[in-house]
């Protein structure tokens, strides 16, 4: 089966609501449509995370994260080094749009994205024409799963779509830091 076969069934599955797994930079990713609360929901509860946690919103561009940013709160000037650390496994914590779920942002008043440069979450968003949720594919509190065969033997058939492909090969998940004033939250 060929990728971009398998794109259109995770692409079907996600406009109805599901949850697939997917290979992100450094590790597999477990993710659903950010606009559809029962979806995020469900995924939370597969993972056991816990919802004041917040989830990162991985994206093909930057106009894919705007309806979920207050992008009125970001200056010129940070706008061009926030958009200069993209696309890569670096995840920037931005204001986020008072209008999109709590589930995003868990406590915060902002959300954390990503323009990402895997070819799969690439074609997976251009298809949808929406970013999509990441949060590390394994149960709270285990090491994330880096293959499709460890997503299926930690979540058995809890998921609704693994996209049968390969992670990038970076050692380690994504830097995560303030896109504003560049302070390094993850490294």
């Amino acid at each position: 089966m060929g990728n971009t076969s398998q794109i259109e069934q995770a692409a079907e599955v996600y406009t109805q609501g599901g949850i697939i797994a997917y290979p992100t930079e450094a590790v597999f990713g477990l993710g659903c449509d950010p606009d559809n609360e029962s979806a995020i929901q469900k995924l939370l509860l597969i993972k056991q995370r816990p919802a004041h946690k917040g989830l990162i919103l991985l994206a093909a561009d930057y106009s894919q994260l705007l309806p979920y940013l207050d992008d009125n709160a970001i200056s010129q000037d940070k706008l061009y080094s926030v958009l200069s650390r993209w696309p890569g496994a670096i995840t920037q914590v931005l204001p986020a749009h008072e209008n999109i779920s709590p589930l995003l942002c868990g406590r915060f008043n902002s959300v954390a994205v990503r323009v990402t440069d895997h070819k799969d979450v690439i074609e997976l968003c251009q298809r949808t024409n929406k970013p999509i949720i990441s949060t590390s594919a394994n149960l709270s509190g285990q090491v994330p799963a880096k293959t499709w065969q460890e997503v299926d033997e930690q979540f058995n058939d809890k998921i609704d779509f693994v996209i049968k492909s390969n992670i990038a090969g970076l050692l380690k998940p994504s830097t995560i830091i303030n896109g504003l004033t560049g302070q390094v939250l993850r490294g």
